[in-house]
């Protein structure tokens, strides 16, 4: 068994707890939380899974890396403080263990990251022998391992477009969707996702990625950007009001330019609400979020996912598969040798040894 600890237990750190808890080859041997009122609460607890686990939440980090864990999932948000995030994970791999996170935006293709980035992680390799993936969902496999699989089904490839379409009112991260997305803003207001070239910053890696994976040279990432405003007040079960004329949904394209044309594409929807934009697209049978790969070419081909957890909640669902992907590759990174790994270097596999696993 591979001794594993999950660091944060938010959104992603719940899903965390019951992916290691259910993985054949992985043992949960500490559960590190930030807010005192976790301190000493079970894992199991906190993870929702109605039954206890007989780990208690620590917030002792310095204890906990000095256990020596061979494996790291790092689940604390890196949205807002990604110095930290990164200062965090270079900590657990210096102490020598293999990390897995999606909280690095920049790391997602760790080849064109920037040397702050980077060279930290190197140099906690080279010192301490542990390793780091990155990976999420979008970013992450709806933007690599699966619109690369569904690119080699085809004859000719025209383009691929990847497609995130979501209501953010069902992800459980109020500050995110209002501050950093804007939504319920005034139009006038300027988020911070939203800013010239920080989509390039967070989602470029993952087109840098697939177009080196598909061989071909980028002449350029653009950037487009529109943004609907909110024709009725309309009131959330999760963030309460959402005034009339304020921001209500958002569409914006990463694109990789080859041969002058945008051929490699990842597509964000998101609204706060069905009613905004109703012209744009919508999940195929109208829920709440799905990710979508289309590949453009001779067969046309068109995939879409959509995943539910917690309560039939596809944000949670979402969640819930890049936490899959990334507690997944944990006993294939321990038998790698250290390093830094991105998506085209860990395969993607069957759950060998979970089928009717409880």
């Amino acid at each position: 068994m591979i001794p594993t600890v999950v660091w944060g237990t938010g959104n992603v750190g719940r899903a965390a707890v019951r992916a290691v808890e259910a993985h054949p080859e992985l043992s949960l041997a500490a559960v590190l939380v930030h807010s005192p009122a976790k301190v000493g609460r079970d894992a199991g607890e906190l993870a929702g899974l109605g039954r206890k686990l007989g780990v208690s939440a620590t917030d002792d980090v310095e204890a906990v890396l000095a256990a020596g864990p061979r494996a790291v999932v790092y689940a604390a948000s890196g949205d807002l403080r990604p110095d930290e995030a990164l200062a965090d994970v270079v900590r657990a791999v210096r102490a020598g263990a293999v990390v897995v996170t999606p909280a690095l935006f920049a790391l997602y293709d760790q080849r064109s990251a920037p040397p702050e980035f980077r060279d930290p992680v190197l140099a906690a390799v080279a010192d301490g022998g542990g390793s780091l993936f990155v990976s999420g969902v979008d970013p992450g496999w709806g933007n690599d391992v699966l619109p690369l699989l569904i690119s080699g089904l085809g004859s000719t490839v025209d383009a691929i477009r990847c497609q995130e379409i979501f209501d953010y009112s069902t992800y459980d991260q109020e500050d995110a969707v209002r501050d950093l997305i804007g939504m319920g803003h005034p139009m006038a207001y300027e988020p911070m996702m939203l800013a010239s070239s920080v989509p390039t910053m967070v989602w470029g890696g993952q087109i840098r990625l697939m177009a080196r994976a598909l061989g071909v040279e980028l002449d350029d990432i653009r950037e487009t950007l529109d943004r609907r405003a909110l024709d009725a007040t309309v009131r959330t079960r999760t963030m309460g009001e959402f005034a009339a004329g304020t921001q209500g949904a958002v569409r914006f394209e990463v694109q990789g330019i080859v041969g002058g044309e945008p051929r490699i594409v990842i597509e964000h929807v998101t609204r706060i609400h069905p009613s905004c934009a109703p012209d744009w697209p919508s999940p195929p049978d109208g829920g709440d979020g799905a990710h979508r790969v289309i590949v453009e070419g001779r067969p046309r081909i068109e995939v879409t996912v959509e995943a539910t957890d917690e309560g039939e909640n596809r944000s949670a669902g979402g969640n819930a598969t890049a936490v899959g992907r990334l507690v997944n590759a944990v006993d294939w990174l321990v038998d790698a040798e250290p390093g830094l790994y991105d998506a085209l270097d860990v395969p993607l596999r069957p759950a060998a040894g979970r089928l009717g696993r409880k």
